[in-house]
């Protein structure tokens, strides 16, 4: 009987894993240079985590994996994660926020989420990060440039970002008299690009209504217009001066990075909690990951106010745009290395040299040779100790040392 694989899950073959850790290795050198710290979250977390703020959707809540921790010590109904922010603000509120300091976490992560037909993926793989404990346009603008810088390092150039911000929204929405929860259901219709939800607004306002219109239709690169609509509606839209003066103020700043960006109000679909700026980024048509900021989940889940954003970006979409080419070690670098009987002691010395100078080294098994490499290396127990062949030109050298293979191997 064939045993298959679960629907939803995938395996990464050697390729696989190249494209996973190029995007890997690459977020986290971005990571480091941007002052980030990696953390790592449990894969299981209680399910009241993320109900009892109310930080997931009922949608999404209902396409989580939980089940109860029987044979555990809590007896309580565990989930497997379906989200990495949260993790990562609930280890920070517990083991960070009484430093009273600015935390700069990043992680790489997989999480978990239900899909009926089991044709889309089930376990998804993200390198995010998150900075809790400062706010500010300029937080937004770092945390935007780390996500581009990251990108950029994987090889990938051609990156724009779509901006859009959940805090003006609801400015606006406050300004019309909705209440949270009204405002809840318009904000999730406009992100989802219904923007005709607005005609059926009841208002004594509607210069502000048509204020929101103005806002939602408006796709450009430019916060002039942005300007222009704080000027003309500057009475009417009080209530969301500030969040409108904070995002102009961040669009400056990633104009100043020369970040290539666009005003999109309907591209923030998904992000449930945040409560400030939203963008995706994109290569191509690819959306290759997202974020924004989310000044209240950490008092949602029970911590101390603090301000609070970040990023994830998908490292499955990623890896599809990788070169796998641009991976490989070039066969050049590669060594298959023959030990005679007797000869082991040297032969274990030049396959060190070998490897510390950054070489790759197939021990040959069964007397048979790697046939993906560049050089043949035989050591002998009697004179020449080394027979080192050059499997491209097929040229013989004896060496008498390891250092001598070396350098040959080096200059060849």
């Amino acid at each position: 009987m064939q045993i298959d694989r679960c629907k939803g899950c995938t395996d990464l073959s050697e390729q696989d894993m190249l494209r996973f850790r190029s995007v890997e290795t690459a977020f986290l050198e971005a990571s480091k240079s941007y002052g980030y710290r990696e953390v790592r979250t449990p894969t299981l977390e209680y399910l009241y985590l993320f109900t009892s703020a109310g930080t997931l959707t009922p949608g999404m809540l209902r396409r989580v994996y939980s089940f109860l921790d029987w044979d555990g010590w809590s007896g309580e109904r565990v989930v497997l994660k379906p989200d990495t922010t949260i993790p990562t603000a609930r280890m920070y509120i517990e083991r960070m926020q009484h430093k009273g300091h600015t935390a700069r976490l990043s992680y790489v992560a997989n999480s978990f989420v239900f899909e009926e037909t089991g044709t889309k993926a089930r376990e998804r793989w993200q390198c995010g990060a998150e900075l809790i404990g400062g706010g500010g346009e300029l937080a937004d603008a770092e945390l935007i440039a780390f996500a581009c810088d990251a990108v950029k390092r994987m090889g990938l150039d051609k990156i724009e970002i779509k901006l859009s911000h959940a805090g003006l929204i609801r400015g606006l929405l406050s300004s019309l008299g909705l209440d949270n929860t009204e405002q809840d259901a318009v904000l999730s219709r406009i992100l989802d690009g219904e923007l005709d939800t607005l005609e059926n607004v009841h208002t004594a306002k509607p210069q502000v209504v048509e204020a929101l219109k103005l806002l939602l239709n408006t796709k450009g690169r430019s916060a002039g217009f942005l300007k222009n609509l704080r000027a003309l509606f500057a009475a009417d839209i009080s209530e969301a001066q500030n969040e409108l003066s904070s995002f102009i103020s961040t669009i400056e700043m990633l104009e100043a990075m020369e970040l290539p960006y666009e005003i999109d109000f309907t591209s923030g679909k998904g992000f449930e909690y945040y409560t400030g700026i939203i963008y995706r980024l994109f290569a191509g048509d690819e959306n290759i990951g997202g974020g924004g900021r989310y000044d209240k989940l950490i008092e949602m889940m029970g911590g101390a106010t603090a301000p609070a954003a970040g990023f994830g970006l998908y490292i499955d979409r990623l890896s599809s745009l990788i070169n796998i080419d641009d991976l490989y070690i070039p066969v050049s670098q590669r060594v298959s290395v023959s030990i005679v009987p007797g000869a082991m002691k040297l032969g274990c010395e030049v396959s060190g040299l070998l490897r510390k100078a950054g070489f790759i080294v197939l021990t040959a098994l069964d007397g048979k040779p790697s046939y993906d490499c560049g050089w043949e290396l035989k050591v002998l127990p009697d004179e020449p100790r080394l027979v080192l062949r050059n499997c491209g030109t097929d040229e013989m050298n004896n060496c008498s040392d390891a250092m001598e293979a070396l350098m040959l191997i080096g200059v060849g």
